[in-house]
């Protein structure tokens, strides 16, 4: 049985905590209860700020990892509010059974399995949503929320994005930052 929750996807903010703030406040403005960060987080100064806001977050290890150690010592310290997965968490929110990855490749094969109802991975700085067929004649929904922090993606008006997601209804949307994104 399904509940009705929402949630915030984001991947690759590369020790950017500005954007990561905004993404995070704008999704539990909107009514997200946990947040999913798809590798490529980098440092534990990059989430000081985002563990304020009080919502818990998962994340994943990317191909730009950082330091891990400091990534599992921050967890220990935050009650449970920040979970640090490693190179791959499988979770269970709202009903839904979640893969998370940071590597494309990876988010397609496990897509394919028919194991889960939602795959999320990063990498590519590129958003898209949408589905693949599984090993058991169903589909997948398969999302990258693109960069939160707009660097390298592939458009030359790269601008940041995350996803907000409702697991009730699996709709999943591309969202942009609102607010201008002050580096400090």
């Amino acid at each position: 049985m399904t509940s009705d929750m929402k949630i915030c996807i984001v991947s690759d903010s590369h020790d950017r905590s500005p954007p990561l703030v905004a993404a995070i406040m704008e999704a539990q403005a909107s009514g997200a209860q946990a947040v999913i960060h798809c590798g490529d987080l980098i440092g534990v100064n990059t989430l000081r700020a985002s563990l304020e806001i009080g919502i818990p977050i998962h994340a994943v290890h990317g191909n730009n990892i950082g330091d891990v150690a400091a990534m599992y010592g921050m967890m220990k310290k935050t009650g449970g509010l920040f979970t640090y997965h490693g190179q791959e968490a499988v979770l269970e929110l709202g009903g839904r059974r979640i893969f998370v990855t940071h590597m494309p490749h990876h988010g397609h094969a496990f897509a394919c399995t028919g194991d889960y109802d939602l795959v999320c991975h990063g990498h590519s700085h590129a958003a898209h949503v949408g589905t693949q067929a599984d090993v058991n004649g169903g589909r997948c929904w398969l999302v990258n929320p693109g960069s939160v922090a707009g660097i390298d993606a592939p458009r030359v008006d790269a601008v940041p994005t995350w996803i907000l997601g409702d697991l009730e209804r699996m709709h999943f949307e591309i969202r942009t930052l609102r607010q201008p994104i002050l580096e400090v």
